[in-house]
């Protein structure tokens, strides 16, 4: 049987007195048998002292410890009382008797009430500790965090101590520990302060949830750019809208006026010029610019005649440029004369060279542009051999082209060129393909005009 309550309240055991001297016997009195305490055969038993925490019946009542500190270990072996004398050992004499004392006070008797060693046992510890950990109660209530939770055996805690008593103080050897803050609840009705843990003012968003300012000039713009890009999205899809819609009528005619100051040389007179079935019996023809002429007047362009009968279209500027075949033994000169005149004015000139056949007159010849150093230095009036004369409706161009010979041959009989292309022709400009190339050169460079207008307009006024 286990004897834990014997040094349950160890430190708690008062000082066990000594035993009075023995009286010498008077002479002639027999010898008494030994006690208890001086056989060494027998066991002392000692009496279990009184629990401190129980005051006895008439005593001031003694401060009881603090429940909130551990008991410390029960202890192998109590420690000796001051002047105890130690127990008796079987294997040794009888002590001798200890010098006389003072006397010591007598114990009180045990309380009659429930003992409080079973304390100490681990039972109790196993059974109070685990409020320490779990117990949310009082965290709960919002007595704050870290108040120590309220003990659930009040018999644990001992007893209240007496009124006007001191308070316990903690038992020697143990450091002190100071109890955990606690932060009391505000009384009923009473707002929390602002500032107070785990208190939010009213009114007023958290940082956490607040944007920053950073953020929020991120999104401004971000909304800003996708709006730029929407807007200029939609003003391409627009001005792509406008540009694919056909021009006017007007609109083409008037910027045919400018296309002579506004477009490249080389897409007005390519360098070199294609016509595919353009030669006669329907061969492929290919002619090469080997010279262009100053932009200038109309005076020195035409025959007398042919300048006449174009001045009612007016001259804004002539273009002239000068190209060979491909064998270098036939010469041509492309024309394009801006004139002044309306619409109107083009489509009644247009009609006037039809109906009086003024562009198949051989007094109506345009002149060649003879250019120094090429193969076409030696084209002149004589050497002209076919031509034609284009009166556009759609733009307000004359288009024109003169052929010969480039060794300087000359030519008694000229020959319309679209007199020149009829089939069974046998003149020297139709056997020579002066007409042909005279013809489709035109046809071309009057085409690469209408294209820098933005004209789609196909060649409909009949062949002067």
């Amino acid at each position: 049987m286990s004897t834990d309550a014997e040094f349950a309240d160890a430190r708690h055991i008062p000082p066990i007195p000594p035993q009075p001297p023995r009286r010498p016997a008077p002479a002639g009195t027999p010898t008494p048998s030994p006690e208890p305490d001086g056989d060494p055969r027998t066991a002392v038993l000692r009496r279990v002292p009184a629990d401190p925490s129980v005051p006895a019946p008439g005593a001031p009542a003694a401060p009881a410890p603090p429940a909130a500190h551990p008991v410390p270990p029960r202890p192998a072996v109590p420690p000796p009382a001051a002047g105890a004398q130690p127990p008796a050992r079987p294997d040794r004499a009888p002590a001798a008797p200890a010098p006389a004392g003072p006397a010591a006070p007598t114990p009180p008797p045990p309380p009659t009430g429930r003992p409080t060693t079973f304390r100490d046992t681990a039972a109790f510890h196993l059974a109070n500790s685990h409020g320490l950990w779990s117990d949310t109660r009082a965290r709960g209530t919002g007595g704050g965090t870290g108040a120590p939770p309220a003990p659930r055996n009040p018999a644990a805690a001992g007893s209240p101590a007496a009124p006007g008593s001191e308070p316990p103080a903690p038992p020697a050897g143990l450091p002190h520990q100071s109890p955990w803050p606690a932060t009391a609840p505000p009384p009923p009705g009473v707002a929390p302060t602002v500032g107070a843990p785990g208190h939010q003012p009213s009114g007023r968003q958290p940082s956490a949830l607040r944007p920053s300012p950073r953020l929020l000039g991120a999104a401004a713009c971000l909304v800003l750019g996708i709006g730029l890009i929407g807007g200029a999205a939609a003003g391409s899809w627009f001005t792509d809208e406008a540009d694919a819609a056909p021009p006017t009528a007007e609109a083409t005619f008037a910027k045919g006026r400018e296309v002579w100051h506004n477009t490249p040389v080389d897409r007005l007179f390519p360098r070199t010029v294609t016509g595919l079935a353009a030669g006669p019996g329907g061969a492929d023809r290919t002619w090469t610019r080997i010279a262009v002429a100053p932009d200038s007047g109309c005076g020195h362009a035409y025959d007398p005649k042919l300048a006449t009968a174009l001045t009612r279209a007016g001259c804004v500027r002539l273009l002239r440029a000068t190209y060979a075949d491909a064998t270098r033994s036939g010469v041509i000169t492309v024309g394009a004369q801006i004139a002044k005149a309306d619409r109107p004015g083009m489509t009644a000139l247009n009609t006037r060279f039809s109906t009086k056949d003024l562009g198949t007159r051989t007094d109506h010849l345009p002149l060649p542009y003879a250019a120094k150093g090429t193969p076409a230095e030696d084209f002149g009036r004589a050497q002209r051999a076919s031509w034609t004369v284009r009166i556009l409706t759609d733009i307000p161009v004359v288009i024109y082209a003169v052929s010969g010979f480039a060794d300087g041959r000359a030519v008694t009989e000229p020959q319309p060129a679209e007199a020149a292309v009829r089939p069974g022709a046998t003149t020297a400009p139709a056997e020579s393909g002066l007409g042909h190339d005279a013809k489709g050169l035109a046809d071309r460079i009057g085409t690469d005009f209408r294209k820098a207008a933005g004209s789609s307009t196909q060649t409909t006024e009949a062949p002067s």
